[in-house]
């Protein structure tokens, strides 16, 4: 790494994760005020708003949920010098914005009661929900080999994403989300009874873990390689 760079990778991060971290604290303020204005103070089973009025502000949601994404790809893009390390900065800043959402929320409100509470996770094409800690365990990863990769590239090296690597990752992610999918119908409507999703979620954390390792691996193994022999 060349210390000499204005936006070395310590200080990168340094700034990457403050961003993420006042972010999803001024999302869990504006989560809370909202709620307060509709009298809704009491939280329930998930964070929401009630069906009459969820329906009402449900394009003002799916509005800010774009605009956070937009923020934080903007953030990422100019942060990275390449797409990689671009796509690593992000996935920082969305786990320290996902975690501390939470935390912020717990902070101020003390939601959730349990790591294992509903929560509507996301509304893009269509609702999802999942139990707290699953949403948190994926932003933790996004941080670890998000900042592995990035660390990575501003020393010089490599991470290599070769197609079985973005296979790996792409249905990975795919499962994931898929695992917070089925259960959303009867979340909303008050069942609170235990995520089906959760087997799902697990295979699909592995694959993306296993892509992960092997991206930011692939060096060594190409170093430790046997030479292939000529005809």
């Amino acid at each position: 790494m060349n210390s000499g760079w204005p936006s070395s990778f310590r200080t990168t991060a340094i700034v990457i994760i403050a961003f993420g971290i006042a972010m999803g604290y001024l999302e869990a303020v504006v989560v809370v005020y909202l709620r307060a204005a509709l009298g809704l103070v009491e939280f329930t089973t998930v964070p929401v708003l009630e069906p009459a009025e969820f329906d009402a502000f449900a394009g003002m949601e799916i509005a800010r949920e774009l605009a956070t994404l937009v923020m934080i790809a903007a953030v990422g893009w100019l942060a990275g010098r390449s797409w990689v390390e671009r796509l690593a900065w992000s996935a920082v800043l969305f786990g320290a914005w996902d975690i501390v959402y939470y935390v912020g929320l717990w902070v101020t409100i003390g939601w959730p009661p349990a790591l294992d509470s509903w929560d509507l996770l996301f509304l893009i094409p269509m609702p999802w929900v999942g139990p707290v800690w699953a949403p948190m365990v994926v932003s933790a990863t996004l941080i670890g080999f998000g900042l592995a990769a990035a660390n990575r590239l501003r020393a010089g090296r490599t991470v290599d994403i070769g197609r079985l690597e973005m296979a790996l990752a792409v249905t990975g992610g795919a499962l994931v989300i898929l695992s917070f999918l089925p259960d959303a119908g009867r979340v909303l409507d008050g069942d609170a009874s235990p995520w089906s999703g959760w087997l799902v979620f697990w295979l699909g954390m592995g694959l993306a873990v296993v892509a992960a390792v092997m991206a930011l691996s692939g060096e060594a193994r190409r170093a430790t390689a046997p030479p292939v022999s000529g005809s």
